[in-house]
């Protein structure tokens, strides 16, 4: 008769056979375990998030040394040191030389302020930096020294829209640039 409504059914809700209480608690367990073992890994993964400050040093146009770590400016693609763009005229020009002395100027303002969230695949940590009041992420993909490369976008498209920087020449993206080199 339980199969009527009438009395206790084997059966749960969705017509799945129920089981024993101590079979639902070692599921349910089973289910938190992996729910944090999870965790753990995307927060291994991602980083803890940290924050350094002091002198620091351009290694290149979105690279830099700041207390003996080498940091990867998130968010944007700078040229390669040794990568060169051509101006309208035809000239060469060293815009990777010209996107790390751009930086290096940014950071000679004073102490640099870096929050680090996670690696990149190399193990540098990702950072967003500050000198000042500056946001220098933002600013060097405004003044056209960096492409957006997952983040400042409207930055990208106001240097773009005014001719600065790289948007004054013929440039290869960077990304490009560096698979062309067999990077």
């Amino acid at each position: 008769m339980a199969r009527f409504g009438f009395g206790r059914s084997r059966y749960g809700l969705l017509g799945w056979r129920r089981v024993g209480r101590p079979v639902d608690l070692v599921v349910a367990l089973g289910i938190i375990g992996l729910l944090a073992i999870a965790g753990a890994v995307l927060q291994y993964r991602l980083g803890p998030a940290r924050e350094v400050s002091g002198s620091a040093r351009a290694i290149d146009g979105d690279s830099l040394r700041l207390n003996g770590e080498e940091l990867r400016l998130e968010g944007l693609d700078a040229p390669e040191y040794r990568q060169s763009c051509t101006a309208k005229s035809g000239e060469r020009v060293a815009c990777g030389v010209l996107a790390r002395r751009a930086l290096e100027d940014m950071l000679a303002r004073g102490p640099v302020r870096c929050e680090i969230g996670k690696a990149d695949r190399y193990g540098r940590g990702l950072a967003r930096c500050s000198a000042g009041d500056i946001d220098i992420n933002a600013a060097l993909v405004r003044q056209g020294h960096a492409v957006a490369y997952g983040g400042y976008r409207a930055e990208e498209a106001q240097a773009k829209a005014a001719g600065r920087g790289l948007w004054a020449l013929n440039f290869e993206r960077p990304e490009t640039w560096r698979r062309s080199q067999g990077r």
